[in-house]
């Protein structure tokens, strides 16, 4: 089928153009890297589309990533979506641009955008009352004190963020059970996953400038899905009083395709009611404060089995918020800063983001054809895949996220 030909109603339609870095085929892994735009089953090579219509912004298409483009700011940022929208719609173009795609299935993809920092934050309700039920089962309120006040987060490892179909080996570490008399070292055996969104970082900031709610897209680019691979066991030794560390900090998973803001439109949604009053910079019910929410259906597999599929819609902190409460403090962004959601979890059972919170802990496994899994084993393949309500009634498809566990 050729390129310009896609079928009505996929979800990598005209209507979205999410932005990835390819090499084409026969090329050596790391050679020839370019951005690309994705168009149903092919890839649009953009520099050299920009390069034959002499397009004005085309050195940032050119680059072998997406940090130039994500440095240059939303006015560059919709010159370029109109452009690439203006490139394989109209069949004035289709001779110039035909040329320049490339067949997903033939490419080697590549993490997108030089990651600066990263931090994942721990933004949805339901996920975070699981996890104090079953760690704090005594308490009167499975939130910790401070949960309905600010966006709860950790500054991960932005070295170990990989693109989606890479590989996770299995970590090794330091875990003690409460009933063992000393800590060991060995290979995790509580391989857990997390289902997330990641949100782009393009335009910095200067250090000692706070970022408003109301600079969420003068600064994000774009959003993508995101694995933050968590071992349970070296986790839970090691946390105290400090927080995640190398339980958290071996892998983390993102898609090879960035979805632009501009494409979510039809998608954004408020927030859930807000039970506490907010501190200023948090308030997104102050005028001139857009809905903050994104509608966005994801679906986690194991091994090829569905089994959750968590709502975006029911975080409660909202990705302007964290940006927000990120730099409340004078911290600096960054062009290719990553943040992450934490785990998406909804009110029922089959929404929940994390096998912690799907097995409760291991005590209820799953029932998988090939066994049961309290927590993932060697070869398990997990994927990750989600859509959103597009403005014209279709969907928007987010680009998947993968991984294989192989042993250390």
């Amino acid at each position: 089928m050729p390129p310009f030909d896609v079928p009505e109603g996929d979800p990598f339609g005209p209507h979205h153009l999410p932005y990835g870095v390819f090499s084409p085929a026969g090329g050596t892994d790391g050679a020839g890297r370019r951005v690309g735009v994705r168009l149903g089953d092919h890839v649009l090579d953009a520099g050299a589309a920009a390069r034959a219509l002499d397009f004005p912004h085309r050195d940032l298409l050119l680059a072998p990533n997406l940090n130039p483009l994500l440095a240059a700011g939303p006015a560059v940022w919709s010159e370029v979506r109109a452009a690439l929208t203006d490139w394989v719609t109209r069949p004035a173009h289709r001779a110039a641009v035909e040329p320049h795609f490339h067949e997903l299935a033939r490419v080697a993809l590549h993490l997108p955008f030089e990651v600066a920092d990263y931090v994942d934050f721990y933004a949805s309700e339901h996920h975070a009352r699981n996890v104090g039920q079953i760690f704090r089962p005594d308490s009167p309120d499975p939130l910790t004190p401070n949960w309905k006040h600010l966006p709860i987060g950790y500054h991960g490892r932005a070295g170990t963020v990989v693109v989606s179909g890479t590989d996770v080996v299995r970590p090794s570490g330091q875990r003690k059970a409460p009933a063992d008399p000393a800590p060991v070292f060995g290979p995790s055996v509580r391989l857990d996953i997390e289902a997330e969104v990641g949100f782009v970082v393009g335009v910095p900031s200067p250090q000692g400038t706070p970022v408003p709610l109301t600079g969420f897209r003068d600064h994000v680019f774009g959003l993508c899905l995101l694995n933050d691979w968590s071992a349970r066991d070296i986790q839970a030794w090691e946390y105290v009083p400090l927080g995640p560390f190398l339980g958290k900090s071996f892998a983390t998973s993102v898609s090879a395709w960035i979805t632009p803001l501009a494409a979510l439109e039809g998608a954004r949604v408020a927030p859930p009611e807000r039970t506490h009053p907010l501190l200023p910079y948090l308030d997104d019910s102050a005028p001139g404060v857009e809905p903050g929410g994104y509608d966005l259906r994801i679906s986690i597999a194991v091994n090829g089995r569905v089994v959750a599929e968590p709502p975006f819609s029911t975080m409660y902190w909202t990705a302007a918020q964290q940006l927000a409460h990120l730099t409340v403090n004078g911290a600096s962004l960054r062009t290719g800063d990553l943040y992450a959601s934490g785990t998406v979890s909804g009110p029922g059972e089959g929404q929940r983001g994390s096998l912690l919170e799907l097995t409760w802990n291991g005590r209820d496994p799953l029932e998988l054809p090939e066994g049961k899994r309290a927590f993932l084993e060697d070869g398990d393949v997990v994927t990750l895949t989600a859509w959103a309500p597009g403005k014209d009634g279709g969907r928007i498809g987010l680009g998947e996220v993968e991984g294989r566990i192989v042993s250390g």
